[in-house]
């Protein structure tokens, strides 16, 4: 599995973050589809759901008529991968990567009614009873195994939980499942460990190492667990309690079955091999040397006469257990992670994001066996290796499915380019687009190019504050928000062609992007209320304008927090037809994610982090650093214009060559006219002109009353001519490319 470090899990986090992360997600079902469940439906109604649950988070239920299949509804709770699901009944139960199993009405709307925070690690298997829709079982990397009671987890609360107890024991009080309640009805809050608080699952405590697979019977009073310790350990679920241990698997165990009644087990493993367990006699009983790879996914027929295996070799086989006569299905261009009957066929998922169905005869397996090239299974590893080797790889019966979900393509490859707005990506296709995360948007498609190439020709010379990170983990531009640093760049809005905006205008990115996340969240909580937004919430109307004077010591440009004028700028406008989502988690809880269109105003500093409450209602910024550049202003070597500043200056990091030139020549104009003879000084002295004779709108008006002869500055560093719309961030990062203070020069050349 795919060790990634999960939003929520700061506790494994090499950064102290002292505030909660907000992160917006672009896309969804694009990645690997980890888990398959097939729910069968009443027949008046006719018509089965498939659910699958895909590592970017989200699980979708899709609804089969015969070849065609609609997306009726996207279940969208967890942070991270989900990496399985199952049916008990009609309750859909998840787990995922971000350490939660999540409860669904699983023909509801897609909402989330109970979240369980028991594990302590990445929660990878789930098992249910297919008779006994109250039971369902879960495992994870912790080691930990447990028993949930499903009616008592979704059972309304008794009495109040201090939600703030987030992280809860793995013990328990030992009453049967029948007898415990749940005492927790916010779906995103912890059910607690003990009695007097309410609810809490069995463990099944023994394993020393992560569990990857489990298995339940029929009934509910047989379950099997396996994985790093390559050995299946059984339990009685009623009680936790351990029955046997059973050895022989070389590898870690990734698939398991039980038969209805409990007495038949069949596992896979990272060996390549699949074993038949007769739990009565607790030994093995056959061994399958089918599979070149790991097995990590197993699906039997009904009466457990045969079964479907996939995995790491890409391929579909189908054993009869008693014979060991195994064919080759289908081979696919990725690894097979997980398979669903449904009637007389198979679904497959891989780590694409689409999803495969294939013709399976599951009522009648014999069919397929009778169409030729079978072969019989060894019972040892290297003999499937060795026959491959040799060339005798069997042909697959099936050469393409007869249907298929296709899914989203999957971003594999990313880069941030300099301006701070856009990220090239590539994705499984080999497609390379320029996305605009300030809108969430695909800009320009620029097809199948080199992304290396592509990203030489958008390079571009400016130096903008890193203000988000980001990340394709799961399978889309997931971009991050983390306060303060989110707060660090600011741009012109001239550069971000902003209609009518003056040329002093500036906005903060993350300011503006968190109001156009949150414009519909504002729009609700306005209606709730029953008044309009107020001016400094409102996400159409407002300008940061900049005022301040420059000074005889120091250049200032506002920075846009302390002295920020009210009114903001339009906020940046995502799509509601396609929204982002955003992930985060407030001062209650834990981690959520939900659509921005989904959002209903109610959500409050118990759900949203702080800063961003503030940010968008308040327009208040936390303290930022490094939003200033310091830099000396010098006469070049040999000139014989004035010094005109005494000492360092600072200045904000946005700040454009343009005012640096104005600086200078409002310093030598009006504050000391030269009087000396160089062909510098004469360009100046030409103009008999004193400070009180600058008009009050500053020097650029004054210059417009100049004669023919005006002077012109150029602003030089390390010798070289800076272009006026240069940030003196830009230079000191492409020009200066020093650590020390930046040390710019200025003369005055002749008139152009």
């Amino acid at each position: 599995m795919h060790r990634v470090t999960s939003s929520n899990n700061t506790s494994g986090s090499t950064r102290h973050r002292k505030e909660k992360r907000l992160t917006y997600v672009l896309n969804d079902h694009c990645a690997g589809i980890n888990c398959l469940s097939v729910l069968k439906s009443a027949p008046p109604n006719g018509c089965d759901y498939l659910f699958t649950g895909s590592r970017d988070g989200t699980i979708k239920r899709w609804a089969l008529n015969n070849t065609e299949a609609s997306c009726s509804a996207t279940f969208e709770s967890h942070v991270d991968w989900v990496n399985d699901a199952v049916l008990a009944g009609n309750t859909l139960v998840s787990c995922s990567s971000d350490a939660t199993v999540k409860m669904w009405n699983s023909l509801s709307d897609g909402a989330c009614t109970r979240t369980l925070r028991q594990h302590s690690d990445y929660v990878t298997c789930l098992a249910a009873a297919e008779k006994n829709s109250n039971i369902v079982a879960s495992g994870g990397l912790g080691g930990e195994v447990f028993i949930w009671d499903v009616d008592a987890a979704l059972s309304p609360i008794a009495k109040p939980v201090d939600t703030t107890e987030d992280k809860i024991s793995n013990g328990n009080d030992g009453h049967p499942l029948s007898s415990l309640c749940c005492s927790n009805a916010d779906n995103n809050m912890s059910i607690h460990n003990s009695q007097s608080h309410g609810y809490s699952p069995i463990p099944a405590k023994g394993h020393k190492e992560s569990v990857y697979a489990l298995a339940m019977n029929d009934s509910g009073t047989l379950l099997v667990s396996g994985g790093t310790e390559k050995v299946v350990r059984v339990w009685d679920p009623r009680t936790g309690s351990k029955k046997m241990k059973l050895k022989g698997h070389t590898d870690n165990i990734r698939a398991l079955l039980l038969d209805s009644t409990g007495r038949l087990c069949l596992s896979g493993s990272s060996d390549s091999m699949i074993r038949l367990w007769d739990l009565g006699q607790q030994r093995c009983v056959h061994c399958y040397a089918v599979h070149t790879d790991s097995v990590w996914a197993l699906a039997s027929t009904p009466t457990f006469t045969h079964v479907y295996s996939g995995g790491r070799d890409l391929s579909l086989y189908l054993t009869d257990l008693s014979t060991r006569e195994s064919i080759l299905l289908c081979t696919k261009e990725d690894p097979i992670l997980q398979m669903a009957l449904q009637d007389d066929s198979i679904w497959i998922a891989t780590t694409n994001s689409s999803v495969d169905r294939f013709p399976a005869e599951v009522h009648n397996p014999q069919k397929i066996f009778q169409r030729g090239g079978s072969f019989i299974a060894g019972n040892l590893s290297f003999t499937r290796a060795r026959a491959s080797l040799e060339g005798s790889a069997p042909v697959p019966v099936y050469n393409k499915p007869y249907f298929t979900i296709p899914g989203n393509l999957g971003i594999v490859q990313h880069e941030i380019l300099n301006n701070r707005r856009y990220v090239l990506t590539k994705d499984t296709a080999g497609s390379v687009k320029l996305w605009e995360i300030t809108k969430g948007v695909v800009i320009e498609d620029h097809g199948k190019v080199s992304f290396e190439k592509k990203k030489e020709e958008l390079f571009e010379m400016v130096s903008i504050s890193a203000w988000f990170t980001a990340d394709t983990r799961l399978g889309c531009l997931s971009i991050h928000l983390d306060s303060p640093q989110c707060f660090s760049a600011e741009m012109y809005a001239v550069d971000m062609n902003i209609p009518g905006a003056q040329d002093d205008v500036k906005i903060n990115l993350a300011q503006e992007t968190l109001r156009g996340l949150l414009a519909h969240w504002m729009a609700k909580r306005s209606q709730r209320k029953g008044s309009p937004i107020s001016s400094n919430g409102d996400v159409a109307t407002e300008k940061d304008v900049s005022i301040r004077n420059l000074s005889h010591s120091k250049l200032e440009v506002d920075d846009g927090a302390e002295n920020s004028k009210s009114g903001m700028l339009p906020s940046f406008e995502f799509s509601t037809v396609s929204p982002p989502s955003i992930i985060t988690e407030g001062s209650h809880g834990g981690p959520w994610r939900k659509k921005i269109t989904d959002l209903d105003g109610t959500e409050d500093e118990k759900d949203l982090p702080w800063w961003c409450i503030n940010c968008v209602l308040n327009g208040q910024l936390p303290q930022r650093e490094n939003t200033k550049c310091s830099f000396f202003l010098l006469p070049c070597e040999g000139s014989t214009v004035p010094v005109i500043t005494q000492g360092k200056l600072s200045a904000p990091r946005i700040l454009r060559m343009n005012k640096v030139i104005s600086y200078v020549m409002e310093k030598m104009v009006l504050d000391k006219p030269l009087d000396g003879g160089s062909s510098d000084a004469t360009i100046v002295l030409g103009v008999s002109m004193t400070k009180t004779q600058v008009p009050s709108s500053g020097v650029k008006q004054s210059m417009k009353s100049w004669p023919k002869l005006m002077p012109s500055i150029d602003i030089l560093c390390n010798n070289q001519v800076v272009s006026p719309e240069m940030s003196l961030a830009t230079v000191r990062t492409y020009i200066w490319k020093k650590p020390e203070d930046l040390i710019l020069n200025y003369k005055v050349v002749q008139t152009r």
